[in-house]
């Protein structure tokens, strides 16, 4: 860390949207600054809503300097030098093309957008904005779990061999209860998809990252079983969760509230998803697995400081499954925090985004995962979404 935080230059920052990530991400903002080796002292400037009582009150919350109605605003400040867009994704390609062009940094949450049209607008003013040295990054948070990073190294290394089967599920049950009501993740024409862009998207991107290779082409179906739902009454004040409350009036429910696909790497390797939000004792069940040819690995974000390896290569009579926990200074981002064996939680991989994200600025790279990165995992959805439609064929990405 440097020897005085007020040396280094300072990074205006302004926070678009609240609720629940906005608790998580005004956390890593407060952070950021205190771990690793810094490379900007940021300054928490303003954060925007649509309703400007509980924009003030989530920027009072959340540590904000101030709370704004209008994002507009913040992108025409010239004391503003990053845009973090945190709204659904009907908002997001305005809001990151519009900041982009005023010579914003951006980071923006998951999936990229709406639709693969506005994903290819917003990579394309990303790509522009580059050239004139502004940088722009998607919130797949997971990449940045210590674990996963792990993971990706045993693959790059060889360890596994060639891989040739990939598993991987997001179980969520926040919406059983059917009186739970019509939120905008639950309308299509605000979050573009249900289960499948909202925690499908997390897994695609996670699979893709850790094995390097990219689908070419899945074949998938969607299912909605709760079809109506109560409208959700208004909001006051912050909200940190994914609670809401009811009214007394129904909606239409226009999304999926489970997805379910297979697909090939461009490796070869056969690759199966499933994400749901109706999985019954499953609160955040992120789990993927990988098989090669030399050996196996297994993940669990719900023991998120766990990485099991099966090495294929060892004795049968003396073989299994190995437990490593990924908490040693050598694995990927652990080194920024506690002594070895004192495990992180769901907060620390944003930190550790916000790092990446800061020092691609600080670097004048690109940063990782980009938006280019964002619109192919838009198309994966959107083929997922095209072959749901049309009896489960295979369809190309």
């Amino acid at each position: 860390m440097s020897a005085d935080l007020n040396e280094l230059p300072e990074l205006g920052v302004a926070v678009v949207g609240h609720s629940f990530m906005g608790a998580v991400h005004s956390h890593a903002w407060r952070t950021v600054d205190h771990v690793g080796t810094p490379r900007f002292r940021t300054k928490r400037l303003a954060l925007a809503g649509r309703d400007l009582s509980r924009a003030q009150a989530a920027a009072t919350q959340f540590g904000w300097d101030e709370g704004v109605d209008d994002w507009r605003t913040l992108v025409a400040r010239d004391d503003v030098q990053v845009v973090d867009i945190l709204t659904p994704g009907d908002s997001h390609a305005e809001i990151a093309i519009a900041a982009l062009e005023a010579g914003k940094h951006v980071l923006c949450e998951k999936p990229l957008a709406k639709t693969v049209e506005e994903a290819q607008r917003m990579t394309r003013a990303a790509q522009a904005a580059s050239a004139r040295g502004v940088r722009s990054m998607v919130a797949f948070n997971y990449r940045q779990v210590p674990a996963l990073g792990l993971a990706k190294q045993l693959i790059d290394a060889g360890r596994l061999g060639e891989v040739r089967q990939v598993r991987a599920v997001y179980l969520q049950d926040w919406i059983v209860d059917p009186e739970f009501p019509l939120t905008w993740r639950l309308q299509k024409d605000r979050s573009g998809a249900g289960a499948l862009g909202d925690i499908g998207s997390h897994i695609i991107d996670a699979a893709q990252f850790i094995t390097g290779q990219k689908l070419t082409g899945v074949s998938g179906t969607v299912e909605t079983f709760v079809k109506q739902r109560p409208l959700e009454a208004a909001r006051t004040g912050a909200n940190t969760g994914l609670g809401a409350q009811a009214s007394t009036e129904f909606g239409e429910v226009t999304v999926d509230d489970a997805a379910v696909f297979f697909g090939r790497g461009d490796g070869g390797a056969l690759m199966t998803f499933e994400a749901t939000r109706m999985a019954l004792g499953r609160k955040n069940g992120m789990r993927i697995e990988v098989n090669g040819s030399k050996g196996s690995l297994a993940f669990d974000f719900e023991s998120m400081n766990e990485l099991h390896f099966f090495d294929g290569t060892l004795p049968d009579a003396e073989n299994g499954f190995r437990r490593i926990l990924a908490t040693e200074p050598e694995h990927p981002g652990a080194g920024n925090w506690w002594p070895a064996g004192h495990g992180l939680g769901y907060d620390h991989p944003f930190v550790h985004e916000l790092q990446e994200f800061l020092g691609a600025i600080a670097d004048g790279r690109d940063p990782s995962p980009s938006f280019a990165d964002g619109l192919q995992v838009q198309q994966v959805l959107d083929a997922v979404q095209r072959s749901a439609e049309n009896d489960s064929v295979y369809t190309t990405i």
